[in-house]
């Protein structure tokens, strides 16, 4: 696909953009925050197609946008980590068919709105011919846990889906392997321009001189958010300190008692807590750890099981001195804390401005009129 392409509407000062995050987790959507801003500071009209968790969270940081509902993929998981692989295999064809089905919900959509670009977070059937796109991913290799073959198999055919858009933009820093280690820095790149733009939070570093011994932050789908839920509330009750536990349910959920429980935070009273954290425990989730790492957190990590990405992330992270990582089989928060006291976090630096800079530089490339 060309990367100059007509931009509609050219008489029109303002372009708009459409922006999708993916329904898999609330990570896609907080990654997005960052995008979204740095798009209305250059004038750009901003719609959002979401659903579910994902939308309510977007709805809560910008309630002056418009919003449409696009179905999600509504992936489930299994209690335990080998079934969650198998029906993770098993939801292939179920993905593939929503992808197809995105893809006709988007030209469905451009008839009765116009649309300049399109910005994709994993929404792989988010393409048009006619339309500058971009996917945002940090998986350009995937970890399948199957071996090197099955990882080769599976970047061919991503490759494939990617190479449909206009660009990819990859939420990671080029130096190095970067933060997501070999997800994000491939051997071989997609055929399309591929840029990193930078570490995305919607975090921000601030100084308080109250602090709160430990900070609990669940996500990511269910069954396995309330086993964890489950798994660390027990083991709080004899925890001697401060804590904070958020429950990662932007719609509410069950009551579990506490006045220091939440089901949701809003962005600046989570980035408070945050910054008043001493220790932070949460999934390995890739959002959530850019998170970590832009206030600097020392953390523990526990993989969501088959979540092989997020499996991946914790030994690299753990290998890098960036994050603790321990497994949810047998988790003692006890034990977990007496191995965080005695490990050596690292603090990595971030490279600011690149998703500035790339979205000048991407948009700039549309040709006009």
């Amino acid at each position: 696909m060309a990367s100059i392409l007509k931009i509609n509407n050219p008489t029109s000062k303002t372009y708009k953009i459409l922006l999708a995050p993916l329904d898999w987790g609330l990570g896609h959507a907080t990654r997005c925050v960052p995008i979204i801003k740095e798009l209305l500071i250059n004038k750009y009209e901003v719609c959002v197609a979401a659903t579910g968790d994902q939308k309510a969270l977007l709805e809560e940081e910008f309630p002056f946008l418009s919003f449409v509902e696009l179905p999600g993929y509504c992936i489930k998981y299994d209690k335990n980590r080998a079934f969650t692989l198998l029906r993770l295999l098993l939801s292939i064809p179920k993905i593939l068919i929503r992808v197809k089905e995105e893809n006709r919900w988007l030209q469905q959509f451009l008839e009765k709105e116009g649309v300049d670009v399109v910005i994709s977070d994993n929404r792989y059937g988010l393409w048009h011919r006619d339309l500058y796109c971009v996917l945002i991913t940090h998986q350009l290799n995937i970890q399948s846990g199957m071996g090197g073959l099955v990882d080769r198999w599976v970047q061919r055919w991503h490759y494939r889906l990617i190479n449909r858009f206009n660009a990819c933009w990859v939420p990671d820093v080029p130096a190095g392997m970067g933060l997501a280690g070999k997800l994000s820095h491939p051997e071989r790149m997609p055929d399309v321009p591929t840029h990193y733009i930078g570490l995305l939070s919607r975090m921000e570093r601030s100084q308080s001189d109250e602090a709160i011994d430990l900070l609990i932050l669940l996500s990511g789908p269910e069954p396995q958010r309330s086993i964890l839920e489950n798994i660390l509330w027990g083991q709080l009750r004899s925890f001697q300190g401060t804590f904070v536990f958020v429950r990662g349910l932007p719609r509410g959920g069950s009551p579990l008692g506490g006045t220091n429980v939440y089901d949701h935070l809003p962005a600046r009273t989570l980035n408070e807590y945050l910054s008043k954290a001493k220790l932070v425990v949460a999934r390995s989730g890739y959002s959530t750890v850019m998170d970590l790492v832009r206030l600097q957190k020392k953390s523990i990590l526990i993989p969501t099981p088959g979540q092989t990405e997020q499996e991946y992330l914790g030994k690299y992270l753990t290998a890098q001195r960036i994050a603790l990582c321990v497994s949810q089989k047998g988790f003692s928060l006890t034990d977990a804390r007496l191995q965080a006291e005695q490990f050596s976090y690292y603090s990595v630096q971030e490279q600011k401005d690149l998703l500035q800079h790339i979205i000048t530089q991407s948009f700039s490339s549309v040709r006009l009129g």
